[in-house]
């Protein structure tokens, strides 16, 4: 087999490994410079969240020991108050459940250079798709460099290419009916930092995600390995109380002492990254269909760009790339098949996780503050360390591989829903009858 795919990012050049260990030719086309030898810009780098579904995809390649050495572990979020109180709510039952913060242009870098140990395997990059033929699976590229522009063809082509996907967009030109859509959040972010503390070391905790939830934008911040935090702002676009309002540093720097005291001190480049950091947009995508016969199929952000709020983003990619390979494994040369179960397996679950990252956005900005949802928290962490068989909504998505996003989506919901309404009616987990909250959970 030959493939190409479109994207040297973290899907395609995680695709690209599991294609090569079956020594299959695969040639990468990338139209960005190779991040390796040149200095990405600032402001666009979200940290990741690397947690069992990517782990477990990872295992599978071999890499899940070297790029977890460069991660920090996670195992709760810090929520501050504007007063500057804490309170930590834990993910899983224990410190033992973490989800793992790490920089995606040095993961990036990673998975490339692995792809590119097989001698199978060529990234070519600054090469731009301009065209799409899918009933002869060829592409029109090209080269930046040398201005060359040259048709290539293979026997499958996998877009791997992110949200603005060349492949996706000649699937929208040349099928009657495609069905694309991307649902703009009205907030977007702007990415700050706190650098290391002076001799090394980290400035405030380091084994949480903080959060600064303030009802209508919250502030995040995600612990480097060097000691550094990378911080997002989420704020709203438009609007009297907006990045559009701030249109000056002064006023920018009084919004931020004013909603994030215990935070500003530590940022001391805040100046430097106001003007040289974009804002951001955050946006869902869906689309159908992922394949086009036989002949090209999607990947990751191509098929289900999602806002970063569940931290699932680069862990649904590194799924879809691991179900592509069990389905290869099961249907051997049948293309057709192979896509198609795919397909079925995947776009149900993209569309699910897409979904709960939007509500999670809610969630960490209006309610982690509240008192009845901390009281929920505290209950279902209570339940998952007394009960073994129950997981809350965010182990199902986080900690639990096996079980699909559309699954996690609906019973994590029916969950949440009842455990909000038990907790809305007392002042503490004492006075409930947690054998009996138990038994109505497994009743739903």
């Amino acid at each position: 087999m030959h493939i190409i795919i479109s994207g040297a990012g973290l899907a395609g050049s995680l695709m690209a490994i599991y294609l090569a260990k079956r020594g299959w030719k695969v040639d990468i086309y990338e139209s960005r410079v190779d991040m390796r030898k040149t200095t990405i810009s600032a402001g666009r780098s979200i940290n990741l969240a690397l947690s069992s579904r990517g782990i477990k995809t990872l295992h599978e390649v071999g890499l899940e020991n070297e790029i977890l050495k460069g991660s920090v572990k996670m195992p709760g979020r810090m929520v501050h108050d504007k007063a500057g109180n804490t309170v930590f709510a834990p993910y899983g039952r224990d410190n033992s459940e973490y989800i793992n913060s790490i920089s995606r242009g040095d993961l990036n870098k990673i998975l490339m250079t692995a792809a590119e140990q097989y001698e199978n395997v060529n990234i070519y990059f600054r090469h731009e798709v301009l065209n799409v033929d899918f009933d002869n699976k060829s592409m029109v590229l090209k080269d930046a460099e040398s201005g060359a522009v040259y048709t290539v063809k293979a026997d499958l082509i996998i877009g791997a290419d992110g949200a603005n996907s060349a492949i996706r967009r000649s699937m929208e030109k040349q099928m009657p009916g495609y069905i694309s859509n991307i649902a703009w959040l009205d907030h977007g972010y702007k990415e700050l930092s706190i650098p290391p503390a002076d001799g090394g070391g980290f400035r405030i905790a380091t084994d949480v995600l903080h959060i600064w939830p303030r009802a209508s934008f919250m502030l995040i911040a995600l612990p480097n390995f060097d000691g550094s935090f990378t911080c997002t702002l989420f704020y709203a676009n438009e609007g009297a109380e907006s990045f559009a309002s701030m249109d000056t540093f002064e006023k920018f720097k009084t919004f931020m002492q004013n909603e994030f005291p215990n935070a500003l001190p530590h940022m001391l480049d805040i100046e430097e990254e106001y003007h040289n950091n974009p804002v951001g947009k955050l946006g869902t995508l869906k689309c159908y269909p992922w394949r086009i016969g036989a002949s090209a199929v999607l990947v990751g952000d191509a098929a289900h760009a999602l806002v970063p709020f569940y931290g699932q983003g680069m862990n649904a990619s590194f799924e879809d790339c691991r179900i592509l390979n069990e389905c290869i494994d099961k249907y051997g040369s049948d293309w057709d098949k192979i896509l198609s179960e795919y397909e079925a397996l995947r776009k149900v679950n993209g569309d699910a996780i897409g979904d709960l990252a939007v509500e999670n956005f809610y969630e960490m900005r209006d309610k982690v503050a509240d008192p009845v949802f901390q009281l929920k928290r505290k209950l279902e962490h209570l339940i998952e360390n007394n009960y073994p068989d129950y997981r809350s909504k965010y182990a199902l998505v986080t900690f639990s591989p096996e079980v699909s996003y559309s699954y996690a989506k609906s019973q994590g919901n029916k969950q949440d829903e009842y455990l909000m309404k038990v907790c809305a009616t007392v002042n503490s987990v004492e006075e409930l009858n947690v054998d009996e909250v138990y038994r109505v959970l497994k009743s739903l």
